[in-house]
């Protein structure tokens, strides 16, 4: 198991030595939003800069006691903080997005007609700590792709395993996910995650070792799949979940958050700058930990391409 961070306090006890990052919060005129960003800023991790209704965010900062000051863009509008947050990013003003209150839709629209995605397709992952496995897990994609063919998912898991490497997994391992460990033509994922593991044997997924298909319990679990006869090079120790669709990422993230307490953040990766996106009724403590594998993923690039 080579990988660096096994939960989350290990992750950010490394984060807390590393420069704030600025970040422009969009659509930040919601309590829970202003109090992940107060505690992030205050742990260090985040520079941010709120955009949204200024006197609404000024009223909710007020009655939070946030101690920390913040640089406040007015933006009535939905549309209005997305086209700013994007702005502020192509002037050099911040270095990473943070979704606030904001429709999904909306928040990633202008981020996509403005080109920020540079030349990759976009995904989502919810990075997991739970305390029933022993490394951190990713989920991919739960928000963003909504039924995926197999040249998405080729990006989706390539996506996951660039953001992995950067979170200091040497290898990372994938499982391709389906319902059943066998190819079995009516159910399509199946030969997808089939053709994903043979991609990876031939170079055109590069960085890990991507094998399918495998259901969750095989892919989790080595001894369930050592009982069904089935021989991976990623049961039992994988770093990756590749999901079918959204329906089912969505589900078995949330699933993990409310029935078996897990913890998650959200980040979109295949974008020039790395943006933490995480559900509207995440509780504070989630955008918290996500600003701080914002500014720990920003240090790490910087590093590599200085």
């Amino acid at each position: 198991m080579n990988v660096e961070f096994e939960n989350f306090e290990q992750l950010l006890q490394t984060a807390k030595s590393l420069p704030a990052v600025p970040i422009a919060v969009i659509d930040a005129d919601e309590q829970h939003v202003l109090e992940g960003a107060c505690k992030a800023a205050e742990a260090g991790y985040i520079e941010p800069v709120l955009i949204g209704d200024e006197e609404v965010i000024r009223n909710l900062l007020a009655a939070i006691t946030c101690a920390k000051k913040f640089r406040i863009i007015h933006a009535p509008g939905e549309d209005a903080m997305a086209e700013k947050g994007v702005e502020l990013v192509e002037n050099s003003e911040v270095e990473a997005l943070m979704k606030g209150h904001i429709h999904t839709d909306e928040f990633l629209h202008p981020i996509l007609a403005h080109h920020m995605q540079g030349k990759k397709r976009i995904s989502h992952v919810f990075l997991t700590d739970l305390k029933t496995y022993p490394k951190l897990l990713y989920i991919t994609d739960a928000a963003i792709n909504i039924n995926p063919d197999l040249n998405a998912k080729q990006a989706i898991a390539q996506n996951a395993i660039d953001m992995a490497r950067i979170l200091g997994v040497d290898l990372p391992k994938v499982a391709a996910l389906s319902a059943v460990e066998v190819i079995n033509p009516a159910i399509p994922s199946t030969i997808d995650a089939a053709c994903l593991a043979k991609m990876s044997q031939r170079g055109q997924i590069t960085g890990g070792i991507v094998d399918g298909p495998l259901a969750f319990d095989n892919a989790i679990s080595a001894e369930s799949a050592g009982i069904k006869g089935i021989k991976s090079p990623v049961s039992g120790d994988v770093d990756i979940l590749v999901v079918p669709d959204l329906v089912s990422g969505n589900i078995l993230g949330k699933d993990l958050e409310y029935l078996a307490g897990g913890r998650l953040a959200g980040f979109v990766m295949g974008t020039k700058v790395p943006i933490v996106l995480t559900s509207r009724a995440d509780p504070v403590e989630a955008r918290v930990i996500s600003c701080a594998v914002a500014a720990l993923m920003i240090s790490r690039m910087s590093s590599k391409n200085g």
